[in-house]
């Protein structure tokens, strides 16, 4: 797939490949256990280590219950015999280099010269942490978790189907969809829309389709399948965890969410027209079926995120369509700046490059502002935050049960890093990462509810408070700020933390 040739033409693809995908990773940095990755890497963890987490393991077993994920990533630990650290670094690497071997794939097909090629490979490797319009997602993350390698599948299974091969999509789209079942038939909807284009008995009806923007009744509804309980009656606990997620609520959207989700259909409507004046049919009939994908799509969420009858349907997050169209959208951008702007010129490239890149990585210091920008196993880090999950780690018994403040994540310098993946211990519920996991799993609700509102006023607790949090739930040890560890049994401390037993 797109290896073509022999010789040094291939050396040198191989080359640039390997270059900008080493490019987009130092550009986009690395932080295991933030985010996402406080639920997936946990669950890679507790299949290797069952005696793990005794408590509250709901908080990230349920949700990987629909993917292959943690169960792929702990085979592949125990028989390769690698640390989960650097097997996590290794395939977060090899997930960026499979996107944009994908990328090339697809490009490959779309433009003809070297220069627009290239251009559209370092355009999607630039900006792997784009953010995708309200949907909190980026077009990579920087951690592993399964959307990364589900994209490079999902863009294969494209690169297949452009090639005439759609019958050699089918096990990359299947894949995808067994490790992220909402990205894996989004990625179906649209491999099937592609087909659709550019079939040639149909290409009459699509031209009609391109002129009145109908959208086509091909996107499936797999999306549906590993949810069955959106269709029962919402708890007004999981409608507060809703709540506190406003991609949720797409008619609360501000105007330049609205414009990051229309703006991309006229972008690719742009795309059609100039590609239909150049006699470039395919990247027209791409562009076609990014419209009626994106159209079709766009219908789907404004019904389902509408009628507030159909509000359990609104967790299936039907805006993530965006993400696929976003790497598109870069990837053609790209290709048109280097067929008209960048051509060969030396310094362009470079100029390009330095502000692409360099302003990406700006970006990413800071959002993690009190973390190294390359968290790499082994390597000792300067965060308080993770010094104190480090001792923990290494230093407590492994059926500890910790509590922290709740909303720990969002602590200045704390960069959102999860505990359990990180420490390695049970923790009562917090109010940031694990409300995201009760509007996928209600039936946590009570349960994260209960273990919240018990942890409410944090910053104010005195020992009293900490005993009863052992009394109600059994917590034998606390993570708090310096001031408070009056009355605690304290065995860790940096300048800002204490890791305490309760009394």
């Amino acid at each position: 797939m797109s290896w073509r040739g022999t010789g040094k033409p291939a050396i040198l693809r191989v080359i640039g490949l390997l270059f900008f995908a080493a490019l987009g990773f130092l550009t986009m940095g690395y932080h295991p256990g933030a985010e996402d990755d406080g639920v997936y890497l946990t669950a890679v963890q507790s299949d290797l280590n069952p005696s793990l987490f005794p408590h509250d393991s709901g908080f990230f077993k349920l949700q990987l219950e629909t993917t292959i994920f943690d169960t792929s990533m702990a085979a592949f630990v125990r028989t390769t015999g690698m640390p989960v650290a650097w097997a996590e670094l290794l395939w977060q690497a090899l997930s960026i280099l499979l996107i944009v071997w994908a990328c090339w794939a697809i490009v490959c097909q779309l433009f003809e010269t070297p220069d627009a090629r290239w251009g559209g490979i370092a355009m999607v490797t630039a900006m792997l942490t784009l953010p995708v319009a309200g949907t909190a997602l980026f077009i990579a993350d920087q951690y592993l978790q399964p959307r990364n390698p589900a994209t490079a599948l999902i863009l294969f299974g494209v690169s297949r189907v452009l090639a005439g091969k759609r019958w050699q999509a089918v096990p990359f789209v299947v894949v995808a969809f067994l490790l992220h079942p909402l990205m894996g038939a989004l990625g179906i909807s649209f491999c099937l829309v592609l087909t659709l284009t550019l079939s040639e008995p149909l290409q009459e009806r699509l031209r009609l389709i391109r002129e009145r923007l109908v959208p086509a009744p091909a996107a499936p509804l797999a999306a549906f399948i590993p949810f069955g309980w959106v269709f029962s009656q919402p708890s007004q606990t999981w409608l507060d965890a809703l709540d506190s997620r406003h991609w949720f609520r797409l008619y609360q959207w501000t105007w330049y969410e609205w414009l990051g989700a229309v703006g991309p259909l006229v972008i690719f409507w742009i795309v059609l027209r100039a590609a239909l004046r150049q006699g470039e049919i395919k990247l027209a009939r791409f562009a076609t079926a990014i419209l009626i994908y994106g159209a079709f799509q766009l219908s789907v969420a404004m019904i389902i995120l509408g009628p507030r009858e159909l509000i359990t349907l609104s967790t299936l997050e039907p805006m993530r369509y965006l993400h696929l169209i976003y790497v598109f959208m870069a990837l053609v951008a790209g290709a048109y700046l280097g067929r008209y702007v960048l051509k060969k010129r030396v310094l362009r490239w470079a100029a390009f490059l330095l502000l692409a890149n360099g302003g990406m990585f700006l970006a990413q210091r800071q959002l993690f502002a009190g973390t190294e920008h390359l968290e790499l196993p082994g390597r000792s880090t300067s965060n308080p935050w993770l010094q104190a999950f480090t001792w923990i780690r290494t230093n407590t018994p492994v059926d500890a049960y910790f509590a922290l403040d709740p909303n720990y994540m969002a602590a200045p310098g704390e960069d959102y890093h999860g505990f359990r993946a990180l420490a390695e211990r049970s923790v009562l519920a917090d109010a940031i990462k694990d409300t995201s996991v009760v509007t996928k799993i209600p039936e946590l609700g009570p349960d994260w509810e209960r273990q919240v509102q018990a942890q409410a006023g944090w910053p104010e607790f005195k020992p009293a408070d900490f005993e009863r949090l052992k009394r109600e739930f059994g917590v034998s040890w606390v993570v708090v700020a310096n001031r408070q560890g009056a009355g605690l049994d304290c065995e860790w401390h940096n300048a800002s933390l204490l890791v305490c037993r309760i009394p």
